[in-house]
C-alpha cells in the first residue's frame, strides 16, 4: 500500500483536496492530511473557486474538511508521494519553514510530488523548480519564472509530468493530475 501525505490548511481549494484525497483512498492508497498547527480531528474551511466569466475566479466558502494526522508527529520516511493542495492556502503554507523542509525531503530524494494550481506557490517558496517544467494557475507564471522554473501553458484540464514531479493548472485538471500522480507512484491496480 503506497502512503501519501497531503499538505492543505484553511482556504484550500475544496475539490483540490476532497477530490484527490478521495481518489487516491479509492484507489488503495493511504493519504494523511495535514496542516500545520493543526492535529488529527481539527478541521480546515475550504474555499470553491469557479470560473463565471470574471477576470478571475470568484470564491465562496466550501465545506469543512477534517485533518486526518497530526502535522507535528510526521514521519517522513514512511511516506511514498506529496500532494500539494491548491487555493489560497499556499500562499501562507509557503511561508512555514517546515513546509518548505518537507518539500526539500520529497524532492531530493526524487519520490512523486503532485502540486494544483496555487500549491506550485510552495515548489517556488522551497526553490526546487530550476530547469523544471510545470503549470499552475496562470497567477504563478512570475513566480515559477522567477526561481528559474519554466512554465507551461497549459489549459484548466490538463497536467505536466516532468521527473518525479506532477502539477496542474486548476481544479478542472484533477483527473490528469490524478493519473500522472498514481503513474509516478507506481500504483497499477486497486
Amino acid at each position: 500500500m503506497k502512503r501519501v501525505l497531503m499538505l492543505a490548511g484553511d482556504y484550500t481549494e475544496d475539490y483540490e483536496v476532497m477530490v484527490p484525497y478521495q481518489a487516491l483512498k479509492v484507489i488503495g492508497a493511504e493519504v494523511d492530511v495535514v496542516c500545520p498547527d493543526k492535529k488529527a480531528g481539527d478541521k480546515i474551511k475550504t474555499a470553491v473557486h469557479d470560473f463565471e466569466g470574471d477576470q478571475t475566479y470568484s470564491e465562496k466558502q466550501g465545506h469543512n474538511f477534517a485533518l486526518n494526522a497530526s502535522f507535528d508527529y510526521l514521519k517522513l520516511e514512511g511516506y511514498d508521494g506529496l500532494f500539494l493542495t491548491g487555493g489560497r492556502a499556499p500562499e501562507y503554507l509557503r511561508l512555514d519553514y517546515r513546509v518548505l523542509d518537507i518539500v526539500h525531503f520529497f524532492m531530493d530524494l526524487k519520490k512523486p510530488v503532485a502540486a494544483i494550481c496555487h500549491g506550485v506557490q510552495i515548489l517556488t517558496a522551497a526553490h526546487v523548480l530550476r530547469e523544471k517544467r510545470v503549470t499552475a494557475y496562470p497567477a504563478v507564471k512570475p513566480e515559477v519564472l522567477a526561481v528559474g522554473g519554466i512554465f507551461v501553458e497549459k489549459e484548466p484540464w490538463e497536467a505536466v509530468i516532468h521527473e518525479n514531479l506532477v502539477t496542474a493548472p486548476a481544479w478542472p485538471g484533477n483527473v490528469e493530475l490524478l493519473k500522472g500522480f498514481i503513474k509516478l507512484l507506481e500504483i497499477t491496480a486497486i
